[in-house]
């Protein structure tokens, strides 16, 4: 009887708790140095809010950055300003539901070191901001490991296999 009054007591105090949408990166592993395609998932809203915004910081050391462009949503690229040709940010500004997902593409080619790459991602839902950029926890950024793969050449973008 106590067990079952802890289990519904922690149950709902779980149901409290405000929802989070995490995003989400598909592969969770990729071959070093070649060009990949990643989908960034965002699960729902924010607190109920629709997403409005989801804008991915890309790392410095990912040479070759194409978003994909998605129907009803703006597209924006973020370049610094002692690197015009490398891009460090993508938004996509338009609207989801908060009780729908979706799915943000990026082909990129990937730095030539194996390790983690995070990818921290800004969830916009109107006013409120949800920043995915931590190593773990409540709000983890979305990370790739990079692998050493094998010693056959990086797949080049654009480019299918043949049978």
């Amino acid at each position: 009887m106590h067990r079952i009054l802890a289990l519904s007591a922690v149950l709902t105090l779980a149901s409290l708790a405000p929802a989070q949408a995490h995003v989400v990166i598909a592969p969770a592993e990729a071959p070093a140095g070649g060009f990949q395609v990643l989908r960034f998932s965002v699960g729902h809203g924010c607190s109920g809010k629709a997403t409005t915004a989801i804008t991915l910081q890309v790392p410095a050391s990912v040479t070759s950055v194409h978003p994909q462009p998605k129907p009803g949503w703006t597209l924006s690229m973020e370049h610094p300003k002692d690197a015009p040709d490398r891009v460090s940010a993508v938004t996509w500004r338009g609207a989801l539901p908060a009780d729908e997902f979706d799915e943000f593409l990026l082909e990129v080619h990937l730095p030539a070191e194996p390790g983690r790459l995070a990818f921290p991602a800004i969830q916009t839902c109107g006013a409120e901001t949800v920043r995915w950029s931590g190593e773990s926890g409540a709000l983890p950024a979305p990370v790739v490991v990079l692998d050493a793969g094998d010693s056959a050449p990086p797949p080049q973008p654009g480019t299918l296999p043949r049978s």
